[in-house]
């Protein structure tokens, strides 16, 4: 009886302890002097400061702050004042397109929709966290932006919906467009940029581009912008002002810290049958001194607005031009998987990121050595499924626990029974549920032959 009762208190204990783990909280906090909302779990908090535009102001994992969060704007709340611009850091919705040229376009600033006070409401669970925003209806641009936020408990992803409504009594026609702005200050020495700060995104193997990318503004540095050999338009980050559209249909874009091994992945749904502004549904903009020309056509730098606290990046995810009657609405959603990395990244699936892809090799004992490194967006196992060369299917293989907190470096012997010509390495979550592979190839000999 004793011994009956010890194990059944232990495996109570150990059930507490798990749901502990996957409860998430949202609370009222005080963040910089800003009265903000908090959402989190066990691996990431979210700061969310309604007043301020609605701006998801921090990102928090493994206690990396993502996010800038401008020294010059900490803990203040400014009206809207359409002649200037309160940044304040963080991340937020904005509309495209941009310009003062006509009522279609945006002039931005400090307006209802960037800088007003949005309403909330908090729906929590001990399995999930939520919170709806509203913001005012704005007279403007005849639209009304109505936001909610989401964490699970059972993992980092964090997901946004966006609803967008029109409150004029005709028809508009805007994107909605998710704009970022990450830290990219040096961790150790915050007066000086972070040499070793990347954005990734799939290139347009058909591009409207000539480049496969267009240089909006700025100068187009060969040394800091590439589309390489994988087809990934790469960027790393310099600082000096400007913007570069990617026309990518991929639906993910890519954020890396090489100097922490911290990365961000952004997801969307890229809609073919639609159009986007000005062809891109991707933007990067680095911030800095801008290049000016003269009338002689001489080039100066100016020194930027931005002085206390001027290294950031904006990552831009942009939806497709939709026109509203009126009281009709569109929906743009997204979701971010923060995880480890590094500046040797080679792209993002459903299930994580590829640092080193996946090579299997068959050995000559009989046994299959798997190589590689990757950061997973959930808790759980990796598993081998391995095929033959005719594709059949011979089984799968647990192969390794894996935390997204922790980059996962593979160095693995596994049974190959079946003489497999295939592997496909998938992540299946603690609940079971298979989230997708890290990476699948062929399997080579010792020799070099597949």
């Amino acid at each position: 009886m004793g011994t009956s009762a010890s194990l059944v208190r232990a495996q109570a204990a150990a059930e507490k302890n798990s749901a502990a783990r996957a409860a998430c909280q949202t609370e009222a906090v005080d963040y910089k002097g800003w009265h903000a909302q908090q959402l989190s779990n066990a691996w990431v908090k979210l700061i969310v400061v309604p007043q301020n535009g609605g701006r998801l102001m921090q990102v928090i994992f493994a206690g990396h702050p993502y996010l800038f969060v401008n020294p010059q704007y900490q803990g203040k709340y400014l009206p809207p004042d359409e002649e200037r611009w309160f940044n304040y850091g963080g991340e937020k919705l904005w509309l495209l397109p941009e310009g003062d040229d006509d009522e279609q376009h945006w002039r931005g600033n400090s307006d209802l929709l960037d800088d007003g006070q949005y309403s909330f409401k908090v729906h929590s669970s001990e399995q999930r966290c939520e919170i709806d925003l509203a913001s005012p209806a704005d007279p403007r641009t005849g639209i009304q932006i109505l936001r909610t936020i989401r964490l699970a408990g059972d993992s980092p992803r964090i997901q946004f919906h966006a609803l967008v409504k029109n409150i004029s009594g005709h028809s508009v026609e805007w994107s909605v467009q998710s704009v970022s702005q990450y830290d990219t200050a040096d961790a150790t020495e915050r007066s000086r940029q972070n040499r070793d700060f990347w954005t990734f995104t799939p290139a347009n193997p058909s591009s409207s581009y000539l480049n496969r990318y267009h240089v909006r503004s700025g100068p187009a540095e060969p040394h800091t912008i590439s589309i390489r050999d994988d087809g990934l338009f790469a960027l790393r980050y310099a600082y000096i002002a400007r913007e570069l559209w990617i026309d990518s249909h991929g639906g993910w874009l890519a954020v890396v810290d090489g100097s922490t091994r911290y990365a961000m992945v952004e997801r969307f749904r890229y809609d073919e049958a639609k159009s986007y502004p000005g062809k891109a549904s991707v933007i990067f903009y680095t911030n800095g001194p801008e290049l000016h020309w003269d009338a002689d056509g001489r080039p100066s730098l100016s020194s930027g607005e931005d002085r206390v606290a001027p290294f950031y990046l904006e990552a831009e995810l942009n939806s497709p031009l939709v026109r509203l009657f009126p009281e009709e609405t569109f929906s743009f959603d997204t979701e971010w998987f923060p995880a480890r990395a590094g500046s040797e990244f080679h792209g993002a699936t459903d299930a994580g990121v590829i640092v080193n892809p996946l090579q299997a090799v068959t050995l000559e004992t009989g046994k299959l050595r798997l190589t590689g490194s990757f950061g997973v967006f959930f808790s759980g196992k990796l598993v081998a499924h391995l095929y033959n060369r005719h594709g059949a299917a011979l089984g799968t293989i647990p192969v390794l626990d894996v935390d997204p907190t922790e980059l996962t470096s593979l160095a693995i012997e596994i049974p190959a029974a079946g003489d497999p010509g295939r592997v496909s390495l998938h992540l299946e979550d603690r609940n079971g549920v298979d989230r997708g592979a890290v990476g699948e190839v062929r399997v080579a000999t010792s020799s070099g032959k597949k």
